[in-house]
């Protein structure tokens, strides 16, 4: 059942043009994660690896259906990615299962 939500929220983004949905400003997102905001990065590990953003907690999107109990639901989520495309499937998969509070920065070089 959690695969099928996926799979619809996924296709529904794709099919609706969303490819990045609407991103949260540089500003803002330093802002929300100077407040206590979660900075989730959701590319592979090895991308991680090889450097990501100062705070930054990797959950990767393929893993995040099993892992979003990880995630609170009363703080501030910023996602991140290297284009864009996986923060805002993150974004969309985490606004359907119930999290209100989830922000796409897209890609990781919109953080200077």
């Amino acid at each position: 059942m959690k695969r099928l939500v996926l799979v619809a929220v996924v296709l529904s983004c794709l099919s609706t043009g969303c490819a990045h949905g609407p991103l949260i400003s540089e500003p803002a997102a330093k802002s929300l994660v100077e407040r206590g905001a979660l900075l989730v990065d959701v590319r592979t590990p090895e991308e991680y690896g090889s450097g990501h953003l100062i705070g930054a907690r990797n959950i990767p999107l393929h893993e995040l259906e099993f892992r979003k109990d990880e995630l609170p639901r009363n703080t501030d989520i910023v996602l991140y990615c290297r284009s864009g495309s996986r923060s805002a499937r993150a974004r969309a998969m985490l606004r359907a299962a119930g999290f209100s509070r989830v922000h796409n920065l897209g890609a990781m070089s919109n953080w200077k």
